[in-house]
């Protein structure tokens, strides 16, 4: 019988586990910290110039025009909210299969999650071009007369799904850093921190109601928080599949987001981990190549349904016997915008098919490099299929051209200055690794002597 291999590479202590994890939190920030946190503010602060721009000059600033009214903002939207999948993906739904290996991973993710929704969020509103009226998006009775939000409109069905979801995910993450935060409670000498952990641990004591009451509510939010990793990328398509424009009047929209928002998010999990193991070399024991290789396996066969779906699309439009259609996805691959096309499907369909190999599978370097290939690959994604059914649709005398402005690459860029200072606050204030969840499976795989 095969030996599973052990989910913590170095057998430890239930005390050396506490020490490791609390360390990165309890510890002065290192330069290397405080050099990434530096590089991300910097980064984020022309992302806040560049948005207040655009806010009081206008949307002109950007690359939009007619035909092309949706442009980066939109891209760039689903891009962060399709990142946001694979920390409710691994937190939610391998816990209710019973997979050990998430234990490790399924903080960070979680993290990773509201933060790109945060990020995400951004977007549309900024989008309207005027967003101190963005409470007109809310259905509420007001004193304007009968003027409701249309509710057929598939951008209000976003709004309703996006803030549920990222509601969810809030109290998801929060409610399995309760104990920990009770830890750092119990070991804080500074009287502000204790004060701080002592507020948001609710009074945690680790009795055995407390964590029956936990293991209940952690279940069923893990319940409620599945089919929102099927709801929300499939109503994002909505956006698209809803409308009569050949490229977007699609059925495979629903499930081909999902899977593309789950094979970009671990994408991103992949990345963030790999720089997570190499700045703290103490994470290496829990972050193990297991964990990592198990993430690639699934980005390969995500990135395979991904790859299904671009030939799908093509088979259909053939098949229809729509000459929209056809001219449609014909003119994604071979039009004036082939090159993000083919750029879209080199990253998405053929690099990551290098993970059959094991060896490359388990090899820090190529696993990192593949996973920014991916991120590359699935904003091209959005670009393709927002951008080039867009410039030509019907009529050949309305046809134009979306041209990057500076503006358009200051609000993609800077956008992960935003999720990279939230990212870097949050290893600085919080365990990165549930200490909680860790510790119960930390014989798991290893061999133990029973006998004597």
């Amino acid at each position: 019988m095969l030996k599973r291999e052990p989910l913590i590479s170095e057998k430890k202590t239930l005390k050396e586990i506490t020490d490791d994890i609390c360390s990165l939190v309890e510890r002065p920030p290192g330069r290397g910290w405080l050099g990434a946190m530096l590089s991300a503010n910097v980064l984020f602060i022309f992302y806040i110039c560049v948005m207040a721009a655009i806010v009081t000059t206008g949307m002109g600033l950007m690359g939009i025009n007619s035909p092309v009214g949706w442009g980066t903002d939109i891209i760039t939207f689903v891009f962060w909210i399709g990142i946001g999948h694979a920390g409710t993906l691994i937190s939610a739904i391998l816990f209710l299969f019973r997979q050990k290996w998430r234990t490790s991973i399924a903080r960070t993710a979680e993290a990773m999650t509201v933060f790109a929704v945060m990020t995400a969020g951004l977007f549309p509103i900024l989008h309207t071009g005027r967003p101190w009226l963005a409470y007109w998006l809310l259905p509420y009775p007001n004193q304007r007369g009968p003027l409701w939000v249309n509710f057929r409109s598939p951008l209000l069905w976003d709004v309703f799904a996006v803030s549920t979801y990222a509601t969810v995910s809030i109290v998801f993450w929060y409610v399995g850093l309760v104990p920990d935060l009770a830890t750092l409670r119990d070991r804080a000498k500074n009287k502000v921190r204790k004060a701080v952990y002592g507020i948001l641990s609710m009074g945690w004591r680790g009795s055995a109601r407390h964590w029956n009451n936990y293991e209940m509510v952690y279940m069923l939010l893990a319940g409620l928080a599945t089919p929102l990793v099927l709801s929300v990328h499939s109503i994002v398509s909505f956006d698209f599949a809803v409308a009569n424009l050949p490229g977007w009047h699609t059925t495979i929209f629903p499930p081909y987001f999902v899977a593309g928002a789950i094979f970009s998010g671990f994408g991103m999990v992949v990345t963030l981990m790999v720089i997570f193991r190499e700045v703290v070399p103490v994470f290496k024991h829990y972050i193990t190549l297991n964990h990592m290789e198990n993430m690639n396996k699934i980005i390969m066969l995500t990135g395979m349904l991904v790859g299904y779906a671009y030939g799908s699309e093509f088979f259909i439009a053939w098949y229809s016997g729509s000459e929209y259609e056809v001219f449609a996805f014909t003119n994604r691959a071979f039009g004036p915008y082939w090159w993000s096309y083919w750029i879209m499907v080199s990253c998405n369909v053929f690099i990551p098919q290098v993970f059959w190999f094991k060896k490359v599978r388990r090899s820090i370097p190529a696993m990192f490099i593949v996973s920014i290939f991916v991120n590359i690959g699935m904003w091209f994604e959005r670009f393709v299929i927002t951008v080039t059914s867009l410039h030509r649709d019907f009529l050949p005398s309305s046809w134009g051209m979306f041209k990057f402005t500076f503006f358009d690459l200051g609000a993609i860029f800077g956008s992960f200055g935003m999720f990279f200072t939230l990212f870097l606050l949050y290893t600085r204030v919080l365990p990165a690794v549930s200490i909680a969840e860790v510790k119960p499976v930390m014989n798991v795989g290893r061999e133990e002597d029973h006998h004597g």
